[in-house]
């Protein structure tokens, strides 16, 4: 391991969350999971590399819907224990609803209410 990454406290199954914001208007996008090897694949392409907890494998944002996330800056938390990606999000949409952002849903008046538009169906994404 290198002296960076021996920094980040990975979790019991070896996982941090890492948050991406945009870059420009800092909205939150999405949060997700990484091991060491997402990470360093991460800082070694210069786009987002998750680890996916329901298919146990690596996942590069994008490789299937092509909104790729471009890594502008990374920051690790003061406890070592949560990482926050600024990132650049090809064509608007990071979340796999087809939303701009994975956090589309508020609590109103004792429900979650959708808040955010869907920019293109899941369907033109996926081909589904």
């Amino acid at each position: 391991m290198t002296d960076w990454l021996s920094e980040v406290r990975f979790n019991e199954q070896g996982l941090v969350a890492v948050s991406a914001i945009d870059a420009d208007d800092r909205q939150l996008l999405m949060q997700a999971w990484m091991n060491a090897e997402a990470l360093q694949a991460t800082i070694a392409r210069g786009e987002m590399v998750y680890y996916s907890r329901s298919r146990r494998q690596l996942w590069h944002k994008g490789e299937t819907s092509g909104h790729t996330q471009t890594l502008i800056a990374l920051y690790l938390d003061c406890d070592g224990d949560s990482l926050l990606a600024e990132v650049r999000q090809k064509g608007g949409i990071a979340c796999h609803t087809g939303r701009r952002s994975c956090f589309y849903r508020q609590f109103i008046d004792g429900q979650w209410q959708e808040c955010l538009p869907v920019l293109k169906s899941a369907e033109a994404i996926y081909g589904k």
